[in-house]
């Protein structure tokens, strides 16, 4: 009895101690866990104090040119004092002439300026989670979707890795930053006089011969401002130049623009009825498509999806450590959102068609169970303009008349829609698509920018039926040596000819 007495008095003090070392950690653990919530209280309060704050200037730094077709080489303009002398003069001209100020810069009295290419714009931006993919090298992603545009249905079988990544975005709330991204995507339109020291980033080059290197030559055309401050870069890509759609003014990029148009936003090659001149060799039957071919026809180089490619890898090298933003109006706002979400960029785009099938043709990467909704990607645009709202179509509308068959109307990330025929009293009409007079009549008409929302539910070309042919057949052609035999695959030719150029209504006027 007095052994067990003893024994009890022995274990009494190890169960005090181990209690009090027991109530010792979740002290510990409780101290530590509360100071860490009022450390996250405080760096949040700081961090969103800091949002509303964050503004800088951007000034146009350098323009870039990809040409299409016979020359594809690629042009970069770094704007100089003798750039702006020139342009200033060039837009002097243009506003003393009868209606050609309204095609070079906005009429708001607010933002003149005696020269567009030397205007500052103050641009607000905040802090945004955004899925993007941890490896975006543009040497990787383009391998990508190389492989996924060989194997389509092996492409969703790829793991990408994926991040949530802090990235600075436009403020799409704040007013003047809205107005400052339309003046952007509107100042990539502005031609330039022919001066200047155009520098080729492509290979090979012969300086003897003529490829029309310069603002005059035809292609794709991209502006960038930055902002060396913050580190933040932004790439106006230009829109449609058109023959036919009233107020697009004319360009020499009008025939690649409309070719580029029909591709990206018909339902087959721009194949409306039997009196239409396809932009492309798919169309098998009635309402029946080769998606295959489809696919070939986005993704050769000289289209304007690779062209913009091309154009940000140039981007990304020179401001490797610049956060980069793309916006655009029109076509260059629908090829803005592809280029964003192919790396994962933000994108402000203006009165853009609907580009989301052309998102699925291309096969662009996109996160597992991640609705586009959530991702960097805005579209303003307004209920008067008949190709933001994908109701430019049929044999009597304006588009169709104008040789353009635009014929898609689902968007890709959020929806921010100025009702324009509610509000105002507007009819549609192809005028109100032009940048300048979303910019004077919409974007400042109203108090604030209209609502960011997911757009409703969509479907386009609905009454096509898209089939995958077959790859083209290859041959083999086998050389056997005494210690080993190679394989090499030889694709056949399908085509013995290639149109290279169209006028505007898209007749093909030269072949190779």
């Amino acid at each position: 009895m007095e052994e067990k007495r003893g024994l009890r008095r022995y274990k009494c003090p190890r169960n005090v101690a181990g209690f009090w070392a027991i109530t010792t950690t979740l002290f510990a653990l409780f101290y530590l866990y509360f100071k860490a919530q009022n450390h996250s209280k405080t760096n949040t309060s700081m961090f969103t104090s800091d949002r509303a704050s964050i503004k800088g200037s951007f000034k146009l730094q350098s323009i870039y040119k990809h040409g299409v077709g016979a020359h594809p080489s690629m042009q970069v303009l770094e704007v100089n004092e003798e750039v702006l002398d020139a342009t200033k003069s060039k837009f002097s001209e243009y506003t003393t002439s009868a209606g050609d100020d309204e095609e070079m810069w906005t009429s708001s009295s607010q933002y003149a300026t005696e020269n567009p290419m030397s205007y500052e714009f103050e641009l607000s931006y905040e802090p945004q989670s955004l899925k993007r993919m941890l490896y975006r090298d543009p040497d990787f992603v383009e391998s990508y979707l190389d492989f996924a545009h060989e194997n389509p249905h092996m492409a969703s079988q790829v793991h990408l890795d994926w991040i949530d990544d802090t990235v600075v975005v436009p403020k799409v709330t704040d007013k003047k930053t809205i107005i400052s991204l339309a003046l952007m995507s509107s100042n990539a339109y502005v031609r330039l006089p022919h001066t200047g020291d155009w520098r080729n980033l492509s290979r090979p080059w012969n300086h003897t011969e003529n490829s029309g290197h310069g603002w005059d030559d035809d292609g794709l055309r991209g502006h960038v401002f930055s902002n060396k401050q913050q580190d933040i870069v932004v790439l106006a890509v230009k829109g449609t130049s058109a023959q036919g759609l009233a107020g697009s003014g004319e360009d020499e990029t009008t025939v690649n623009d409309k070719l580029n148009d029909n591709l990206l936003f018909s339902c087959c090659c721009a194949r409306i009825s039997y009196l239409w001149t396809t932009v492309c060799d798919c169309y098998m039957k009635s309402y029946t498509c080769d998606e295959a071919c489809l696919e070939r026809e986005l993704r050769r180089k000289d289209r304007y999806y690779k062209a913009v490619l091309n154009i940000y890898k140039q981007v990304a090298e020179k401001y490797p450590t610049s956060t980069i933003w793309v916006t655009g109006h029109s076509l260059g706002g629908a090829l803005g959102s592809l280029l964003g979400r192919t790396y994962g960029l933000p994108v402000v785009a203006f009165e853009a068609p609907g580009e989301l099938l052309a998102t699925r043709r291309l096969h662009l990467p996109m996160p597992p169970g991640y609705p586009n909704y959530l991702e960097g990607v805005w579209h303003f645009g307004n209920t008067a303009d008949p190709i933001f709202m994908g109701t430019c179509n049929g044999a009597s509308s304006s588009c169709s008349i104008g040789g353009y068959a635009m014929e898609t109307s689902c968007h890709t990330g959020k929806v921010c829609v100025y009702d324009v025929v509610k509000d105002k009293g507007w009819h549609v009409s192809l005028f109100n698509h032009r940048i300048h007079k979303v910019i004077d009549e919409v974007l400042e008409s109203y108090e604030k920018p209209a609502r960011c929302i997911p757009p409703g539910p969509c479907h386009d070309c609905f009454n096509w039926e898209y089939v995958r042919k077959e790859a083209p057949s290859h041959t083999m052609v086998s050389s056997t040596t005494t210690s080993s035999t190679r394989s090499t695959i030889t694709p056949e030719p399908t085509i013995t000819s290639s149109c290279v150029g169209r006028n505007w209504y898209g007749w093909c006027t030269k072949y190779d």
